[in-house]
């Protein structure tokens, strides 16, 4: 019998631990790295040939909305594709546990528009086996999996669960005994093995009122009570467990600020915030943050930052479009059903307000967004201009030309949206900060209009390759040790003996991101906008190959992570 399942023989092993590179084998055996060194051929059942590539820790995405697309792609792509090998699900607060039967449906509706998760997909490919939370974590533990999940509770079904619907998007303070249930019920989620908790606190209206529920209303976390959120702090103080991921931007950044901190002091455990991002024509503003940010470490407050470190953009067309809503009069114009939208983007009584109220938060200045896909044959001579140069030519505001030429097309017009972070030198400042976690993908969301789970495989050849930024072994700790030490995975991130074998093994100059495509592979009939990559060898999860060269092997060794997922090893 050999003593291990497989070998990687020969790579150059980047262990995630920041220590220097060094060139070695792993053997693994039941699902763990049980050896590193020098191993013989002759000792493994399988023989990966590492030679000339890296091997690295896989990474470890914290920021995903994979809760309804791991029910029908057990690989969880795009994060797959780009080395993932665990993410974390229930993020901002949303998410399908504990939902009741008869509120299965407006839960979904909810997440058409917020995560702009298509819903004849979740109509068809969940099972909605479950009701309470214990449950749910129950089917994602029965459901094929490529990747490990690792779940927090996301907080708006709980709301609602409580409180009732209409009293948790009132925005109500839940009365002692709410509290009290909303408590246990939290309780009961960690004893089932999640992580921590999750809320999007956004303005209800104005400038960070980027993601709304279907109708254009506050999501229930939106209007949550700060009392309500310390009363989840204290659960995770009581078990002196878990974490906090909170999206929180109330219009008065110093009270968001002190808010974070007082969670992470109530708790006393580490608080995620979203998100860190560099916008081009306002550089201050990621610099104050991360000035904050030094002095919480300083302070031994335990904030850490989710970054935006990638720069996806949105290519996308009127007939889903959801990110303009931190402006109210493009919110009101792009709700409603496909009919209502363009009747109300064609409708010359709303183009004033719409010139007016310019959106200014999820893309870079709206003339700057780019006619990427005319459909009409009038209309081509337009392809690749912005819409400030082309209103220039027709002598109309950019509005007007971005609107007239969408309606006249029925909606299928393509525009992109460069991110408002595209400048190096503002990335570089990001990077250079070492607690600073990469991201974010937002996998499983925004389908038809964003890639943003390439960043690992963008970072490596940006970030290292292209402008050496960092080393690889710098890197591999920011894309690995760092978010799974944050988020409470438990030996995962790191190559060394006994830990989980969760491994990527690449060609560091040949690693690229492939160019966009859409493709036709969701449930119900819909499509979807994604990037593959190039470069990736051998992807393993929990020792078992997952992937080669780029190509799904149909193995299924990922692991629900309740509690982090201590002493994980081969799954079941």
């Amino acid at each position: 019998m050999a003593r291990f399942d497989r070998v990687i023989r020969g790579g150059m092993i980047v262990d995630g631990s920041r220590l220097p590179r060094y060139r070695g084998d792993i053997g693994i055996k039941d699902g763990l790295i049980a050896e590193i060194g020098q191993i013989t051929a002759n000792e493994a059942d399988e023989t990966i040939d590492a030679g000339g590539l890296i091997v690295a820790p896989g990474f470890v995405d914290l920021h995903t909305h994979y809760d309804a697309q791991l029910f029908w792609d057990p690989y969880c792509t795009l994060s797959s594709w780009h080395g993932i090998t665990s993410v974390v699900i229930g993020n901002c607060g949303f998410g399908f546990a504990p939902v009741r039967p008869a509120e299965r449906e407006r839960a979904m509706l909810s997440m058409t528009r917020v995560e702009a998760i298509p819903l004849a997909s979740m109509r068809e490919g969940m099972p909605w086996n479950w009701v309470t939370f214990p449950e749910f974590l129950d089917s994602v533990d029965r459901a094929p999996k490529a990747v490990n999940i690792l779940p927090y509770v996301p907080i708006s079904p709980l709301l609602i669960w409580v409180m009732g619907f209409e009293a948790a998007k009132a925005g109500r303070l839940p009365t002692p005994e709410q509290h009290a249930e909303l408590r246990r019920l939290l309780h009961e989620a960690m004893d089932a093995g999640a992580c921590g908790w999750s809320a999007q606190r956004m303005q209800p209206t104005g400038p960070s009122a980027v993601q709304r529920d279907y109708d254009g209303s506050p999501m229930p976390t939106d209007v949550m009570h700060d009392e309500t959120c310390r009363e989840f702090a204290k659960v995770l103080a009581d078990r002196n467990d878990g974490f906090v991921q909170m999206l929180l931007i109330s219009g008065d950044n110093a009270r968001d600020r002190a808010f974070y901190e007082e969670m992470a002091t109530i708790s006393g455990r580490p608080v995620i915030m979203n998100v860190l991002q560099a916008f081009d024509h306002r550089p201050e503003i990621h610099r104050r943050v991360m000035a904050w940010l030094a002095s919480c470490r300083e302070r031994g407050v335990r904030v850490v930052a989710q970054g935006l470190t990638t720069d996806a953009g949105f290519t996308f067309t009127f007939e889903d479009w959801n990110l303009f809503d931190d402006s109210q009069p493009w919110c009101d114009a792009t709700t409603g059903t496909r009919a209502e939208r363009l009747a109300k983007l064609a409708d010359p009584a709303r183009r004033q307000a719409l010139r007016d109220k310019l959106p200014v938060t999820a893309t870079g200045p709206l003339p700057q967004i780019a006619i990427v896909g005319p459909q009409l044959d009038k209309n081509k001579k337009w392809l690749d201009y912005t819409l400030a140069h082309a209103g220039e030519k027709m002598g109309k505001h950019p509005v007007d030309v971005m609107l007239d030429m969408a309606v006249e097309e029925d909606l299928k017009t393509e525009f992109f949206a460069a991110p408002p972070n595209g400048k190096i030198e503002h990335l570089k400042e990001l990077v250079d900060d070492p607690y600073v976690l990469f991201g974010v993908s937002d996998g499983g969301a925004h389908t038809k209009f964003l890639t943003a789970g390439r960043y690992p495989t963008e970072t490596i050849c940006k970030v290292v390759r292209e402008h050496k930024m960092l080393s690889l072994e710098d890197v591999h700790w920011r894309l690995s040790t760092l978010p799974a030490e944050v988020a409470g995975f438990r030996g995962r991130g790191q190559l060394r003996k006994g830990a989980p074998a969760d491994i990527v093994i690449y060609d560091f100059d040949g690693l690229r991101v492939l160019p966009d495509e859409i493709v036709h592979d969701l449930p119900g009939g819909e499509w979807r906008r994604i990037q593959r990559a190039e470069g990736y060898r051998y992807i393993l999860v929990n020792g078992e190959v997952t992937m080669r060269n780029g190509q799904p092997t149909n193995t299924h060794s990922g692991r629900l992570l309740r509690h982090g997922g201590g002493g994980a090893g081969r799954a079941v």
